[in-house]
């Protein structure tokens, strides 16, 4: 902790890597620059930026690509076998939306981020819409690490933190598996001792 000269209040030193249970992790195998808006109206921080794993963005494919192919399915069986032309209006609808997603992805995946600051995680997501979440550390109930059959297959973790207010919650999607028990235990760790009321 400083003191600054002009208020009575204690600032807290910025978490360092030494905090971290294992630094080196947070970065290895991610995007190496977050991507931001352009305008000078957009927001920021001061403070390292963690980043996801491009794998991520394979596995995100794969999966959509396999969600495709099942509505595909659904619609051709129901039109060619119970004559139901109905059905290819929202199945063209919901691939075509799926592929206008996957075109954006690998943008998106490169604009999620997280840093970790003195009193709390920051979480922030989006180019256009951007959204920056701060979860403090002293308020956190639950950090949970998840993995799916083709997560796993990527190696990739998407890591889950819970809050007392439902909808403060925040999940990192895309974290590498040390990234990810990495951070768990640093977020873990550091919230123990700022336990705060509960």
């Amino acid at each position: 902790m400083t003191q600054n000269p002009e208020s009575p209040m204690p600032i807290p030193a910025p978490l360092n890597s030494a905090a971290v249970t294992d630094a080196s992790a947070l970065d290895q195998g991610t995007y190496s620059q977050l991507r931001t808006a352009r305008n000078e109206s957009r927001l920021e921080l001061d403070g390292v930026w963690h980043q996801i794993s491009p794998r991520y963005v394979a596995s995100q494919i794969v999966q959509n690509v396999i969600f495709i192919a099942v509505v595909v399915v659904v619609a051709l069986v129901a039109f060619l076998g119970f004559e139901q032309t109905w059905v290819l209006i929202p199945g063209g609808v919901i691939v075509v939306l799926t592929l206008a997603t996957l075109i954006i992805l690998p943008r998106q995946a490169r604009a999620i981020g997280y840093m970790l600051r003195a009193d709390d995680i920051v979480f922030r997501k989006g180019i256009l819409w951007q959204r920056m979440i701060a979860v403090p550390y002293g308020r956190m109930q639950l950090v949970d690490i998840t993995q799916g059959p083709l997560d796993r297959a990527f190696g990739v973790s998407q890591l889950k933190m819970v809050t007392a207010a439902a909808t403060t919650g925040v999940q990192i999607p895309g974290l590498t598996q040390d990234a990810a028990e990495a951070l768990r235990d640093t977020l873990i760790q550091v919230a123990e001792t700022r336990r705060t009321g509960l």
